[in-house]
C-alpha cells in the first residue's frame, strides 16, 4: 500500500480537474465541497461528469456509512445518473472491509473498480506508432470524434458522450487532447490537463475494434509529451479503469489507492 499522501493527492486531483470540467460543461453545475463529500455534478447525459467523491482521510466505518447515505441522497436528487468515487486507502481498515455492504444499505451498488496512479515521469520521449498519426483536438469535429471514441470504449450511447464534450472551449484550448488516426480515421484518444502543478490524464479510450495494438499507450504518451512540453511539469496523475491499469506502469505510473465506483441501485 502506498502512503496516505498518495491517496489524498489522487482524490484532490479528481476534485480539482472535475471542478473545471463540470463548470466548463455547465457554469451553473452543482459544484460544492461539503463535509466529507466533494460534489462535481453537471447533471448531463455524460455520466463521468456527474461525480461525487468522499474526501475525508482516515474515516472509520461509522463515518463512511453516514457519508454514503448523504451521497446517495444527493444522487437521488439529480435528473441524470452518475458515480460516487471512493478511494479505498483514505478509509480505515474497518471501513474498507465493510464498504460494499454499507453502500448497499445506502441504496448504492458497486459499478466497477479503478486504481489511482501517479509518477514523476516527465519529460518522456516524443512517441510514435507506425499505424498512427496524431491530431490535437481544436475543432468541434475533433471533439465529437473524441466523444464517440469514449462512447464505444466505455459502452454508452454516442449522444451521451457528445453531451459531455460538444461545444467545449476548455477541451479545445486548455486541455492537451489528442486523437490517434489510422488511415485518417480516429481510433484512439487521450488528454492531459494541468492541475495544481501536475498533469492529469483523462478520458483515454480506444475503439474496441482496434485494441491490443499499443494505441492506448501511444496516445497517452502523446498527451503527456505535449502537456509536459507546454507546461514544464514533471509529475502526472490519473485514475485507471481495469482495462487501462496494465498499460500505465509501462509509461512510468505507479499505482496508489484502489478505487471503487458506485451507482444508485436500480
Amino acid at each position: 500500500m502506498h502512503g496516505l499522501a498518495d491517496s489524498i493527492e489522487s482524490m484532490e486531483q479528481l476534485a480539482v480537474v472535475w471542478r473545471a470540467t463540470v463548470l466548463d460543461r455547465d457554469p451553473d453545475a452543482d459544484v460544492r465541497d461539503l463535509p466529507g463529500i466533494a460534489v462535481r455534478w453537471a447533471d448531463c447525459r455524460f455520466p463521468f461528469w456527474n461525480c461525487l467523491t468522499l474526501t475525508e482521510a482516515g474515516a472509520d466505518a461509522a463515518l463512511v456509512g453516514q457519508r454514503l447515505g448523504e451521497a446517495a441522497e444527493i444522487m437521488r436528487s439529480k435528473k441524470r445518473p452518475g458515480f460516487l468515487w471512493v478511494f479505498d486507502d483514505l478509509l480505515q481498515a474497518d471501513a474498507r472491509a465493510a464498504l460494499d455492504a454499507a453502500a448497499g444499505r445506502a441504496g448504492l451498488q458497486h459499478a466497477f473498480p479503478g486504481t489511482g496512479m501517479a509518477g514523476d515521469l516527465l519529460p518522456i520521449p516524443e512517441p510514435s506508432h507506425p499505424d498512427l498519426t496524431f491530431v490535437r483536438v481544436t475543432t468541434e469535429a475533433h471533439l465529437l470524434a473524441y466523444a464517440d471514441l469514449n462512447a464505444r470504449a466505455y459502452g454508452f450511447p454516442e449522444e451521451d458522450a457528445r453531451d459531455g464534450l460538444a461545444g467545449s472551449t476548455m477541451w479545445r484550448e486548455r486541455v492537451h487532447a489528442y486523437l490517434g488516426l489510422r488511415d485518417g480515421t480516429p481510433v484512439t484518444c487521450a488528454a492531459s490537463v494541468e492541475a495544481e502543478g501536475r498533469l492529469f490524464v483523462a478520458l483515454v479510450a480506444t475503439d474496441p475494434a482496434w485494441e491490443r495494438r499499443g494505441y492506448g499507450e501511444t496516445i497517452t504518451r502523446k498527451a503527456l509529451y505535449e502537456g509536459a512540453r507546454a507546461t514544464g511539469l514533471t509529475r502526472a496523475t490519473l485514475h485507471a479503469t481495469a482495462a487501462g491499469a496494465p498499460v500505465y506502469p509501462r509509461i512510468g505510473f505507479e499505482p496508489n489507492s484502489p478505487m471503487r465506483f458506485y451507482a444508485l441501485r436500480d
